[in-house]
């Protein structure tokens, strides 16, 4: 049974742990972040920065030196105890002379043997559970596909008061202001794709990149059953170094549409087709074997109601901005089933709430 300590120095130091987790860019690792104290005083701090290079733990200790004899060592998730990229955390552990260890959540990959019985029968004092919800939340996306194989999917919009994505025309240009623009594009910088439907291709021409701020382009991939995206979309003039966007298609889409856009710099994936459109769980299974771990759906108003009837959307990020379009033809939030009450509605768990402007801003897993 693991100890789960209380004292407040515990759950101050995890806090500075949690706050180095978020650094960084890992995928398809989780967010990990590790500090060494001694003697009440921050000695050490470290975070997993890129999937291949040191691991938050063993960074941490070598940035440490001689401090980490007999010190404690705080870390968000279970030090690994395999050898992958690079070696077990608790050999580094072990070598470093730590006395004791503050785990925030243990480690769901069914492939890791446990580190922390190996660590406590090496005489080292070893809690688990400190600050476990923020350190769940924080690899919330590397425990859905480690024990899944699907991504991790956030549903972002932009809507008005009355729940509308854009006019019936499709105009959405500017339903939010520059600052919530600017957040939306931080968001796609922290994803490792961007999804979208072909109707918001033709409605919009989206790049799907990053702007406003300097960031990683994530994966572009387009939902586009009879492959309707032009040759000449926005989202395929992609940079040197840019993955080709991915566009999934039924299998019988017709082959001059497949080759035109296979010379355009696609890559095109035939997935099953249903009756209101692609199987979608086949489209999240290929990207999660892709190495998509954080995914971000943009749109439509079908694609976000297909995924909400599938149970498929983990987390939603929704932008609101303080407008009234009053045309109940506007196009909604979510075109899914038919729900008779509001009971039925999909909820969000502990919703977070930012302002950005006048545009609030809402988070929350569902």
């Amino acid at each position: 049974m693991s100890r789960r300590p209380q004292g407040d120095l515990d759950v101050r130091f995890m806090g500075l742990a949690l706050r180095e987790a978020a650094r960084g860019r890992p995928s398809p690792n989780p967010h990990v972040g590790a500090v060494v104290v001694k003697g009440g005083k921050v000695v050490a701090r470290g975070y997993h920065r890129r999937a291949g290079e040191a691991h938050a733990e063993a960074l941490a200790l070598s940035r440490a030196g001689r401090k980490a004899r007999g010190a404690t060592l705080y870390v968000t998730l279970e030090p690994c105890n395999h050898h992958g990229r690079t070696g077990p955390c608790t050999e580094a552990v072990l070598e470093a002379g730590i006395a004791r260890v503050v785990i925030g959540y243990a480690d769901p990959a069914p492939h890791v043997p446990g580190a922390i019985r190996r660590l406590r029968r090496a005489g080292v004092e070893v809690a688990v559970g400190v600050r476990i919800d923020e350190a769940r939340r924080r690899i919330a996306d590397f425990e859905k596909h480690i024990t899944t194989g699907l991504p991790f999917v956030t549903l972002k919009a932009a809507v008005t008061l009355d729940g509308r994505i854009a006019a019936r025309t499709g105009d959405s240009k500017w339903i939010t202001n520059e600052a919530s623009r600017k957040h939306a594009h931080r968001l796609r910088d922290r994803s490792d794709a961007v999804m979208v439907g072909v109707g918001t291709v033709l409605a919009d021409d989206p790049r799907l990149d990053v702007r406003h701020l300097r960031g990683k382009d994530p994966l572009r991939v387009v939902l586009d059953s009879r492959l309707r995206t032009p040759p000449g979309a926005r989202l395929l003039t992609v940079g040197p170094k840019a993955a080709a966007p991915v566009i999934f298609h039924a299998p019988n889409a017709p082959k001059s549409r497949v080759a035109r856009l296979t010379r355009a710099g696609a890559t095109l994936v035939a997935v099953p087709a249903r009756k209101h459109g692609l199987d979608l769980r086949r489209v999240l299974r290929e990207l999660g074997r892709r190495d998509v771990v954080r995914l971000l759906v943009e749109g439509g108003a079908t694609v976000h109601g297909a995924l909400l009837d599938g149970g498929f959307v983990d987390r939603a990020a929704i932008f609101i901005a303080p407008k009234i379009l009053g045309d109940d033809e506007g196009v909604p939030l979510a075109r899914g089933k038919r729900r008779n009450s509001i009971a039925d509605a999909s909820s969000l768990k502990t919703p977070r709430f930012r302002r950005f402007g006048d545009d609030l801003y809402i988070e929350g897993e569902l």
